[in-house]
């Protein structure tokens, strides 16, 4: 983009941005992970389908006060610019450290809107508030939120970077709710479509929905959210000291899966299909009723949510006690229809309750993507 383009234009919410060709949309570049490219463009946003990356922050901002729809425009106009040349090696309009960009790796930036957002710009919302769960011990610090921005890629460098960025721009409109950050094993260390560990040990993920459009994907509804989803981001604390202390069984009879591979108790292999019917010589069930892969199981292959977690690890205790868990980032698309009756089974009678403690929740609509003269959310909130 040439210099013509100013900050000041851009921020008056000005005529459609020029930009620059895009390298065709291979994901990896010659020269390395550092060069490979996410596209930004399309029908849905990246960083959802995409294969995950090792790094990710999620940010929660909320608008200033007297913030409107105009003023909510022009952000999504700035953030949508600075996402754009950012996940494809380019330095950020008025980057003062332009160098830290030129390495993507991977980098995809993906925006949510909550239902703050939707009042200040006074559209209707197409998300709510989560019902209250039994197991829920929510912080206001880690809950809620105007404007998600979702920043993941295969370097920490790339993603701090970015989210330097993200924040600066973003300033005179919002201030930042909570931060996130989450890891899942360093890129090429283990082979792509590998199911991650989580920090209980457990294989997590296996089970995600095989046809996006029929689970994730809005292909009805408000014209501006078609090719969009939804999103809950839920923060799971781990309370691994006393996890610690069950026996194997004892945590492959809760989860009903074994540990090393995955596979349910009645299966050998990770993918097998769990066989809820089966007894033992005592006549018991094999997996046990409140196992957790029998209480989060939804029957209709329609209504499973796509899960993408990421894994945090905050400063050890002062008493060495960790403070450990899941950043569990789950996209469907409804979720009164595909998350709520999941999760009210969990909190009525999974095992794994006695482990870990929901402290975050919040709800977004992710816009569809964007054309290469359009920005995140233009359809939705310029209808």
């Amino acid at each position: 983009m040439g210099a013509a383009i100013s900050r000041r234009s851009l921020l008056a919410g000005g005529a459609a941005l020029p930009v620059a060709a895009i390298p065709g949309q291979a994901v990896a570049a010659a020269a390395g992970t550092g060069d490979a490219v996410e596209p930004f463009h399309g029908p849905h946003q990246a960083g959802i389908a995409t294969a995950p990356q090792a790094h990710a922050v999620f940010l929660g901002l909320d608008l200033l006060p007297g913030t409107g729809k105009e003023a909510v425009v022009r952000l999504m106009r700035l953030l949508t610019d600075d996402a754009r040349r950012l996940t494809q090696g380019r330095p950020a309009l008025a980057d003062t450290e332009p160098e830290l960009a030129v390495s993507p790796a991977r980098l995809t930036v993906t925006f949510g809107f909550g239902p703050g957002l939707f009042a200040a710009a006074g559209v209707t919302s197409p998300v709510r508030a989560l019902p209250a769960f039994e197991t829920d011990r929510l912080q206001d610090r880690w809950s809620g939120g105007d404007l998600l921005v979702q920043l993941c890629a295969d370097d920490p460098m790339t993603v701090a970077h970015a989210l330097r960025m993200i924040v600066k721009d973003a300033r005179a409109f919002a201030a930042v709710r909570w931060s996130q950050r989450g890891f899942r094993r360093a890129a090429g260390t283990q082979a792509p479509g590998t199911t991650q560990r989580n920090l209980m040990g457990q294989l997590d993920g296996t089970v995600n929905p095989s046809n996006l459009d029929r689970s994730v994907w809005l292909g009805d509804g408000p014209e501006g959210m078609r090719g969009g989803t939804t999103m809950v981001l839920r923060r799971i604390r781990m309370k691994l000291e006393q996890w610690d202390a069950a026996d194997r069984s004892a945590r492959e009879f809760t989860i009903g899966r074994r540990l090393d591979t995955g596979a349910p108790l009645t299966g050998r292999d990770e993918r097998d299909e769990p066989d809820f019917d089966r007894l033992n010589q005592l006549g018991f069930p094999v997996i046990p009723e409140f196992a957790h892969i029998r209480r989060a199981r939804a029957a209709d292959a329609g209504q499973r949510i796509l899960r993408r977690p990421y894994n945090y690890d905050e400063p050890v205790g002062a008493d060495g006690t960790a403070d450990s868990g899941l950043i569990f980032a789950s996209y469907q698309a409804d979720i009164e229809r595909q998350f709520v009756p999941v999760q009210r089974r969990l909190a009525e009678g999974d095992l794994l309750n006695e482990w870990i403690t929901p402290i975050g929740s919040a709800v977004f609509a992710i816009p569809p993507g964007c054309t290469p003269e359009g920005w995140i959310g233009d359809r939705l909130l310029t209808a």
